[in-house]
């Protein structure tokens, strides 16, 4: 969507608060010996408690409120019975609706004993993010996202994984340019406008570049000892700075 009136932009802001803290909440409470269930829970009484919803159960009838990927897992993981254990590399990814308008954000981070590659590439994907986010401006082409995404990760001595997007969103958890890809493709000759919404999202891999679904029809995962951080905001594009919606 593209924000043009006070109306959506305290819209996307309310939701983006929402998403913002419930992140921030589940970040500060997870501990060792919890299920991702119970971290999931945790998670949804935060949106029910702000009258929002989990975008994803919403639009894809998703088997938990938010999505907790562990270690090898990538990206969409079901919340159920597993473990967290010390030394876990977590992603929280929380999507929430909230009056008809939906935002969307992640983070990475891992629990101690801390590992330094770990913590290196938590810190590089949020530097990437922050970068891309940071280089955007009404009127640049899309594909300038995944030129300057790449880039970044390849500077900090990561691959993107290639088939994991950054989208549209506002009216709808995903909306057009439905895949904004993390690499340049030349082809791509649409232009970000004022006013549009939209996630960035990089997912920075020690190895594989590439997440396979896994049989329970969501989770995707890495190969190889291969591990990879995801972090996430939802933005405004400006003639100036982007506005971050998401920040807790």
């Amino acid at each position: 969507m593209t924000s043009d009136n006070a109306q959506d932009l305290q819209g996307l802001q309310a939701a983006g608060k929402v998403v913002g803290h419930t992140i921030a909440e589940m970040r500060k409470q997870v501990v060792p010996g919890m299920t991702t269930a119970e971290l999931d829970g945790i998670g949804a009484a935060l949106l029910e408690r702000f009258g929002a919803k989990s975008a994803p159960q919403v639009t894809y009838d998703f088997p938990g409120s938010t999505c907790i990927s562990i270690n090898d897992e990538v990206a969409h993981g079901i919340p159920g019975p597993r473990v967290i254990q010390p030394g876990d590399l977590i992603n929280i990814d929380v999507s929430a609706v909230l009056n008809g308008y939906y935002a969307d954000a992640g983070v990475s981070f891992q629990l101690p004993p801390y590992n330094e590659k770990l913590l290196h590439l938590c810190r590089s994907t949020e530097e990437t993010m922050m970068s891309v986010i940071n280089h955007l401006r009404a009127g640049m082409k899309v594909n300038e996202i995944g030129r300057v995404m790449e880039l970044e990760a390849g500077k900090r001595g990561y691959k993107v994984i290639r088939n994991l997007c950054s989208h549209g969103i506002g009216k709808a958890l995903h909306e057009k340019p439905f895949e904004i890809l993390p690499f340049y493709n030349p082809r791509v000759t649409t232009v970000l406008k004022e006013g549009q919404v939209i996630t960035v999202e990089p997912f920075l891999s020690t190895g594989d570049d590439f997440a396979e679904q896994q049989s329970d029809g969501w989770t995707l995962s890495v190969k190889g000892g291969s591990r990879v951080a995801q972090f996430e905001h939802t933005i405004i594009v400006t003639k100036g700075k982007p506005i971050i919606l998401t920040s807790a």
